[in-house]
Order: C-alpha cells, then sequence, then structure tokens
C-alpha cells in the first residue's frame, strides 16, 4: 500500500485529551473540534478523534520509539504519568520490562484507558 501511515486514538473528551495528549506528553496539536485534535508525530499524522465511548483495548495502541527509556519514563513520571505494572512481568523499580530481546518497554494509560508505551529498542 501506498501512501503515508496516519494513526488514530478515540477519546471521550477533548478537553481531557488536549491537556493529556498536549500538556503532558508534550505534543504539538492542532484543534479540529468538535472532531479531533491532530498531531504530527514524527512525520505521522496522529487524529485523536472525539467518540462517544472509546474501546479501550487491552494492547498498545500507541507507542513511541525512544533512545533512553529511563530518562524517558522519569520525565514523563515528573509530569505526573503511571506507568502500569502488570503481575509476573520482572518490571524494574520505573515498571520498565526488558524483554527477551533486549528491548525495554514501558506502559502507561491516558484518561480513557488507552494503553500507551514507551520502547527502546534495539534495532
Amino acid at each position: 500500500m501506498d501512501g503515508r501511515l496516519m494513526g488514530f486514538v478515540g477519546v471521550s473528551d477533548l478537553d481531557a485529551a488536549q491537556e493529556f495528549y498536549g500538556g503532558v506528553l508534550g505534543l504539538d496539536l492542532v484543534d479540529e473540534r468538535p472532531f479531533a485534535l491532530v498531531a504530527d508525530v514524527g512525520g505521522t499524522m496522529l487524529r485523536i478523534t472525539a467518540v462517544d465511548v472509546p474501546a479501550a483495548a487491552p494492547y498498545t495502541v500507541l507507542g513511541w520509539a525512544v533512545d533512553d527509556i529511563a530518562a524517558a519514563v522519569d520525565e514523563l513520571a515528573g509530569r505526573g504519568v503511571i506507568f502500569t505494572r502488570y503481575e509476573g512481568m520482572g518490571q524494574d523499580e520505573r515498571g520498565v520490562w526488558s524483554a527477551p530481546g533486549g528491548a525495554k518497554i514501558a506502559w502507561f494509560l491516558d484518561p480513557d484507558g488507552n494503553n500507551l508505551s514507551l520502547a527502546e529498542l534495539t534495532v
């Protein structure tokens, strides 16, 4: 398929989404209310779309590859983000899981329960 990839995440409250995605995560948002907020995230369009009832998936719906996961987790934790801990995953004190292949991953939720992640990849 040719074309540029776009990402979508459904939210119930664009004001809360603007505070979280713009204020906490630091994304530069364009307001396209009443339908969405839009961000350019590393060349990919992310549409944070208003929906009546978001269907939060139990798996990651958006993730960011970072160079230093410890620094990224500390920065977001300092802005109030709480990282998710999963029983039996063996996460470190920051909530970072080390995958068998060497990647390091940490998960957190947006205000609607959408599962987001940070990943320090080994590739």
